[in-house]
């Protein structure tokens, strides 16, 4: 992969701490846009953002993901005709693609604090990123653009507002994420971080580091393996193995999940859990996916303050599985 000298991203590969993030943020892409996406909810300096930025540079040919601005105006987002073109009065005036299909060329879209943005605009978002077809309607033209294909990526601070019950459904994958405590981990966080930055400088200067060089190679190594599990993934059926298939649906019904999603993600979760371990589908991968799929989708879960999964929780689904 080219050198960015100026273009100061971590590399994905040498992203330290993080793992349960990290291991979604892969599975919700070998997923695709039928997983429904992520949410990400963590404090505030967790690199959320650039967890999601590295992942994205790394698997769509070194394109960073589109983000959504808080400001987005409909327009914006969905596409509309071009300002100055109805302020001319070009008898036919020009239309301006929005975020949603420059996410489609791009690969990914993401929204940070998606729990700031006004409920409208996320349904918005979610219905095309679970339906790939974008319908818009402007001084009265309707424009339908079909096929438009992404992953869904969504941050959040709990400490600044949750999301409504409604909203947290329509995410498929939920994970909630703290710092590191561990002294060790965040001391190799912290050399980590300064290693990149010394190393952006002398970028500058010579045009080339050969530590920056060693870690974007090995993002290429990660890409094509992950490329290579979604391939496995997409030949997986749930109906070939009745075992996983029971147990998703047992799970469901003892977190009494509200709703048919729960089921759907933790399907789709466990079998793509399997081909990014390159191994047949089973147990084990219900039991790593079925909490992101259930703790945001419980009929008596409170959604006030952050959405968590306690011991109580870890209990019941052992138990759930133990009964199989």
């Amino acid at each position: 992969m080219p050198e960015r000298p100026n273009f100061p991203l971590l590399p994905y590969s040498c992203i330290k701490g993080q793992r349960e993030f990290r291991r979604l943020l892969e599975i919700a892409y070998l997923m695709g846009p039928k997983g429904f996406g992520l949410l990400v909810s963590g404090e505030r300096g967790t690199a959320k953002s650039t967890t999601v930025r590295s992942f994205a540079y790394m698997m769509y040919d070194g394109k960073l993901p589109v983000t959504l601005p808080m400001n987005a105006t409909d327009d914006r987002i969905s596409g509309g005709w071009e300002i100055d073109s109805l302020l001319r009065g070009d008898e036919n005036p020009k239309w301006k693609d929005g975020l949603l299909e420059e996410a489609g060329a791009a690969g990914m879209l993401y929204i940070d604090e998606v729990n700031l943005l006004e409920d409208h605009i996320i349904n918005q978002i979610l219905d095309v990123a679970s339906t790939g077809v974008l319908t818009v309607q402007r001084d009265g033209k309707g424009i339908s653009e079909a096929n438009v294909s992404f992953m869904l990526v969504g941050t959040m601070n709990p400490d600044e507002g949750s999301l409504r019950p409604q909203l947290l459904d329509r995410f498929g994958l939920f994970v909630p994420i703290k710092a590191a405590r561990d002294r060790e981990l965040r001391r190799d966080i912290l050399l980590t971080r300064l290693k990149f930055d010394s190393e952006l400088e002398a970028m500058q200067e010579t045009g080339r580091s050969a530590w920056i060089s060693e870690w974007r190679e090995k993002d290429e190594r990660r890409k094509e393996a992950l490329e290579a599990a979604k391939r496995r993934a997409e030949s997986l059926s749930i109906e070939d193995y009745p075992a996983v298939l029971d147990l998703c649906l047992r799970v469901t019904e003892r977190f009494d999940a509200v709703g048919y999603r729960a089921d759907i993600v933790i399907a789709r979760a466990a079998l793509a859990a399997a081909a990014l371990d390159n191994h047949e589908p089973g147990v084990g991968d219900v039991a790593e996916v079925a909490p992101y799929a259930v703790m945001h989708r419980r009929r008596n879960g409170d959604y006030t303050d952050a959405v968590q999964w306690g011991d109580p929780d870890k209990t019941l689904l052992a138990r759930v599985i133990a009964e199989g």
